[in-house]
This record gives C-alpha cells, structure tokens and sequence, in this order.
C-alpha cells in the first residue's frame, strides 16, 4: 500500500518540478551525473527565487542536475516534495524548511535512504543532516537592535519577531534581547507589544502594526522588526498614522525594498547578508557530499544550544557567516557599490540632487 501511495506522490508532484536542463529527464547517480534537489519554503519571500536561480545556475556550470520546488507555506506539502526528490535519485537535497521541526521527519527518512541534505540558512532540528549554513543570526539581532537603540534608546518599544517556525527568527529575538535587556531593566525601554508573523508575510506585519497603534493610541518610540519585510509591513500601518520615518524601525535581509526605504528616511537599519556566498557554498558542499569528499570549515555545535532549547539533543555540522549594519550612512559603500543591490533600484524616486554618482 505505502508502495501505490508513493507511486501516486511522485505522479501527482512530478509536474510541479522545475529540471535545470529544462526537459524533466532523470539519469539517477549510476549515470555518474550530480543530481541536486532544492528545496525552498515559499516564493513569497524576497530573496527565495533570486537565490533558487543562482544556484541552478551555479550547479549547471558544474555539470550537475537540479530539482526544484517550493512548497508555498505547506510543511506537509514541503516533506512530500523531498520524499519524491528521494524517489527521484538526488544525492543531495538543500532545503529551506518552512517548519525546521517539520522537516526533521523528511531529513530522516532521507537520511534512511542514502541521501544527504543540508539546512540552508534555517536550521532543520535534526542530527540527520549533513550540514547546516546560515548567518551569524544572533548578531543579526543585535545589529538590529543596536540600529534602533542608537536613535532612540527610551521609551515605549515594540518587537516584531519573524515566523514562530523559522529558528532563526529565535535566534535573532536572543540577540535583540542581548541588547534591550539591559534597558528594560534599567526601566528605560518598556516593551508594550511582543508579536510574531506567521510566515514572515508582509501583510501580517500590516495588520499586527495597525492593531499594536490603535492599542497604543500611536504612542510608539521604537519597532524592533526582525527582517525587511515584517519592517516594510508595519511602515505601511506606520505611514497611515504618520509615524514612518520618525519612529525608527529595524529589518534584515537589505532587500531593495528595505534599502530604498533606508534612503528616503523611513526603515532606519538592514542587516545585510551576502547570499552570493552562501549559495555558492551550499552548491560546493552538495557537489562535495555527493562525491563523498571531506567538507572544510564545519563545526559541530549542540542542537540545544542554536535552538535555545535544552530538550535538543545531539550535535550538528555547521558553518556560519558574518552580517554588516547598514544604515543611510553605509548604504551606498555596502550595498549599492558591492553590486548586491542595483543603484537604480535602491535610489528609486530619490531626487537627482541628492543621489550619489554611480558606482
């Protein structure tokens, strides 16, 4: 019975796959061909289909086959794409869970059957995968709050936590906290609304802002937000009241969206986290695994202590790299001049006079 069921899994979500070489045509490792899976949580998420195209694109020029799919907020939807992966022969599936619990359940039944997988930049809460990469997102957190706390170190704040699901979205709070606390208990931050956004959506930091406002009669000093979307959420309730721009608010990611709102005045600080390195990395790593080569730079850590949660167990292979702070001051050195924004995109509707030159 399991049998038919997975027969009708992969009919059912064959047609949902995007095949690097464009035909849908498997070869399997017995050809001796790479095959890669991807799989990604949603493509709501700004940086999500970029970093999809980079790495098909950096896996073809290795000569190795992709698999794509994205589970558009489902963690059922997301562990049946990988089993079929699986099915399909991968050697190595990069995920970007949508629930890092959820996931564990198809990490380890991948693991059963011989295929490697690595958490890519959301930890996946089991020993099972093969590596973990991601962010130093406890100090994206406290460059966040750091962001805030150097305009406005007083007051009434609010935090804007990302997905309740995502561990990252913990770790960046702990680092945020790292920050606040000791004005919390200095009583010179009073935190008057704690909220989480499902999914990270926009459209629900819209809503959780404008509830939190009418709450507060508008008297907000500070929003903690935790990435440039929940951020860009909460100004629209912001600008509605018209608070944007004078009541300072943080985010990640350095979105072109969130670097735009930087410059005209509205989001005060980004984190800014180079992708281009971490999905290049993941691609070596797959290719590595694949051909059951040695990774370098991997660490083991304790599941308990990237979790925050003693109840975890066991250890982890992990490789973390360094974010920035940037603000208006930085912007242009950081984001623009590195290419990983376009100058048209981040000083879009800035008047001529007071953009910089072009890079």
């Amino acid at each position: 019975m399991r049998k038919a069921c997975l027969v009708l899994l992969t009919v059912l979500l064959l047609g949902g796959m995007v095949f690097a070489n464009g035909t849908g045509e498997t070869k399997g490792a017995k050809s001796g061909v790479i095959k890669i899976g991807l799989s990604f949580s949603d493509f709501a998420t700004e940086r999500w289909p970029v970093e999809q195209a980079l790495m098909t694109k950096l896996a073809a020029a290795k000569g190795a086959q992709v698999i794509s799919q994205v589970a558009n907020h489902d963690a059922k939807l997301q562990n049946d794409q990988i089993e079929n992966m699986a099915l399909q022969g991968v050697n190595v599936i990069i995920i970007i869970a949508e629930d890092g619990a959820a996931a564990a359940t198809a990490v380890d039944e991948a693991a059963k059957a011989g295929v490697k997988t690595i958490a890519y930049d959301r930890l996946i809460k089991s020993t099972n995968i093969s590596a973990y990469i991601s962010f130093d997102n406890t100090e994206v957190g406290r460059a966040e709050a750091r962001g805030v706390v150097q305009v406005v170190n007083k007051g009434k704040f609010m935090l804007l936590g990302g997905s309740p699901t995502d561990n990252n979205a913990v770790l960046v709070r702990n680092g945020q906290m790292e920050v606040l606390k000791p004005l919390i208990d200095s009583g010179a931050v009073k935190i008057v609304a704690d909220q989480w956004v499902e999914n990270w959506d926009p459209a629900n930091a819209t809503k959780i802002m404008e509830n939190v406002l009418t709450a507060q009669h508008n008297n907000i000093d500070a929003v903690v937000a935790s990435n440039d979307g929940t951020a860009l959420g909460a100004l629209q309730a912001m600008k509605a009241q018209g608070l944007a721009g004078k009541v300072p608010i943080s985010g990640q990611d350095a979105t072109a969206a969130g670097c735009n709102s930087i410059v005209k005045g509205e989001q005060t600080v980004t984190v800014y986290k180079d992708v281009r390195k971490l999905s290049p990395l993941a691609i070596d790593m797959a290719i590595s695994l694949a051909k059951g080569q040695p990774i370098e730079g991997l660490k083991m850590f304790d599941l308990s202590a990237i979790t925050l949660d003693k109840n975890q167990k066991g250890q982890v292979p992990c490789l973390f790299l360094p974010v920035v702070q940037v603000d208006k001051s930085n912007v242009y050195e950081q984001i623009v001049k590195s290419g990983f924004q376009s100058y048209d995109d981040v000083y879009r509707d800035i008047p001529d006079s007071q953009k910089p030159p072009r890079p």
